[in-house]
């Protein structure tokens, strides 16, 4: 009869412990309750909450919709994130769809949004292959701010200050206001201007209105941003006309002026 011998029976118990060992180790539960309470493993919840369109808002951040602007291809409406006082996401909630409308939008909006947050307002660039979109957007993206604004200085209002002190003067300069000019007819289309005052300046000048259609978008494209610049930068309706867009500068003059009268010059 063979006898087992020792050395062998301490090698098989030693290998028969270690497999023991191996199988608890790999029926251990793969979450660990440290670090989940560490906020490492619930990745769903530890995020913050998402907006209708996807993208993570930042805490605290409350959101306002700008009116709906109707276009020639439909309606465009957009919401902005905003927190600490600042646009920190701008989407388009609605925006011209179907045919050709469906590549302009997926190719303009994105453009707009990203414009939209850099610049902190509504002093964007047109995307050229979707002017009607852009313009929309952006009529719509002006009302969100001064929505925005609004709410900030209902927030902020109420401080008050004595007769004499002088913060009379720096709370007219903090409190922007929006005046819309009144509807110039020309020859190619109406001109209406929209001005932003803050401290009896001129902040922000955009046309609502513009001629369109045919050569009317390249002209209007051309001449509407340097008549913006201008009305900024001179603070009255004494600006420059367009040579290329004659017609179009006279009637942004004219609602201009009209703006001007009703902020009180």
């Amino acid at each position: 009869m063979r006898k087992s011998h020792p050395i062998r029976r301490v090698v098989l118990a030693t290998a028969a412990t270690v497999s023991g060992v191996v199988l608890l180790l790999s029926l251990k539960p793969a979450s660990d309750p440290d670090a989940a309470a560490a906020g490492v493993i619930p990745q769903q919840t530890a995020g913050a909450q998402e907006s209708p369109q996807g993208g993570a808002a930042a805490p605290g951040a409350g959101t306002v919709d700008g009116d709906p602007a109707q276009t020639e291809y439909g309606v465009v409406q957009v919401r902005l994130t905003v927190a600490g006082g600042k646009i920190t996401k701008a989407e388009a909630i609605q925006a011209p769809k179907g045919g050709t409308s469906d590549q302009k939008t997926a190719l303009a909006v994105p453009k707009l949004n990203q414009e939209a947050v850099a610049a902190q307002s509504a002093d964007i660039d047109s995307v050229s292959s979707a002017t009607y979109t852009s313009g929309g957007y952006k009529q719509s993206l002006q009302s969100a701010i001064d929505k925005m604004k609004a709410a900030g200085n209902a927030q902020g209002g109420g401080t008050g200050s004595s007769p004499g002190t002088g913060s009379g003067s720096d709370s007219g300069s903090t409190q922007a206001k929006t005046v819309t000019g009144a509807v110039a007819q020309t020859m190619y289309g109406a001109v209406q201007v929209r001005i932003t005052v803050a401290g009896g300046k001129i902040t922000k000048a955009e046309a609502v209105q513009a001629p369109k259609g045919g050569t009317s978008d390249q002209k209007t494209a051309l001449a509407i941003p340097k008549l913006n610049q201008e009305a900024v930068a001179k603070g009255s309706a004494d600006i420059d006309s367009v040579s290329t867009a004659t017609y179009t500068s006279a009637g942004y003059k004219q609602s201009l002026q009209s703006a001007l009268d009703q902020a009180g010059g």
